[in-house]
């Protein structure tokens, strides 16, 4: 193979079909991105979202609808409470399945809102932008959305590739809105809020690493730091599969379980509410290395550093 065959090869394929759109690297479906409901429950906060994911030798990294959480989808943006300033309670439920109410606990409330796709396109070099409208329970538009993500830094020597995603939010009515996590309501390390990957069952009881010395998920839980990664182990073929996590700008405190389930969400309220007000725009970029190993910290922070 001729180095330009290799490095066709290695070039991501971007296809859509209906709602779908389908990233492939060589004979692998590396991502593919959902924007329509697919008959999702309104509870369970009918949005876009990306699932799954899988490494460049083909291992899915991302979980759809657990038993135990059947609101959690792949990677996706997802808010537990999002409410306009000034106005009585309940908010908005972006997140799916029960409310964190303060002195109740969970609650099924009908709360959800749903995130609609007013369009979306694929643009030459591969990136995939969306406009969205975040819709509250009562039917009125609050949030609007621009998200763009893309497969970016294929290296199939590494065994990795980089997913690029940001997301722009701006107010939609005449009022700011304040977006709250559990903890910022009252409940101890349920900090999580935005941008948020579940990873599949048999990946519970990996490995949390980061660029602290904090180096578990207890650990880490509601603490800052540079980048987060998560290795797991496959249960239906051999090997691991390692994510790392990092945010543009100020290092996130992060929400990351390893027990429960797997999950990883740099958050965006995790002990004080993200008030954004008309006229304001919210710029978001995160980038996720997905990686066929198990990786160690030093890789992790040297391949960081080397992008």
């Amino acid at each position: 193979m001729t180095a330009s065959d290799a490095a066709l090869k290695a070039t991501p394929a971007v296809s859509v079909n209906g709602d779908l759109v389908s990233v492939c690297v060589g004979e692998v479906e590396v991502l593919r991105a959902r924007f329509a409901d697919d008959g999702i429950p309104v509870r369970e906060c009918r949005a876009p979202y990306l699932h799954p994911l899988r490494t460049l030798s083909g291992g899915v990294v991302t979980g759809h609808r657990p038993h135990d959480h059947r609101w959690h989808k792949g990677l996706a943006m997802a808010v537990p409470s999002l409410g306009r300033v000034g106005e009585p309670a309940p908010a908005t439920n972006f997140w799916g399945g029960p409310s964190y109410v303060p002195g109740r606990g969970y609650v099924d409330l009908d709360d959800a809102g749903r995130i609609d796709t007013t369009s979306f396109d694929v643009l030459p070099d591969g990136t995939i932008t969306a406009d969205l409208a975040w819709v509250a329970a009562d039917g009125v538009p609050m949030v609007g959305e621009h998200r763009t993500f893309a497969v970016r830094d294929v290296d199939p020597d590494a065994g990795c590739w980089t997913l690029e995603f940001r997301s722009e939010l701006r107010v939609l009515g005449p009022d700011p809105v304040e977006f709250k996590s559990p903890t910022v309501l009252g409940r101890e390390q349920a900090g999580y809020c935005g941008f948020f990957w579940r990873g599949p069952r048999e990946f519970t009881g990996g490995r949390v690493q980061s660029s602290t010395a904090a180096q578990s998920a207890e650990a880490l839980m509601g603490r800052r730091a540079e980048w987060l990664a998560y290795t797991g182990e496959f249960d239906d073929r051999d090997g691991f599969a390692t994510l790392a996590f990092i945010a543009e700008g100020e290092s996130p405190e992060w929400f990351v379980r390893d027990d429960e389930y797997p999950g990883v969400n740099p958050s965006l309220a995790f002990r004080q509410s993200r008030v954004l007000a008309p006229g304001e725009r919210l710029e978001l970029g995160y980038r996720v290395v997905i990686a066929d190993g198990a990786w160690s910290r030093e890789r992790i922070a040297r391949y960081l550093g080397a992008g």
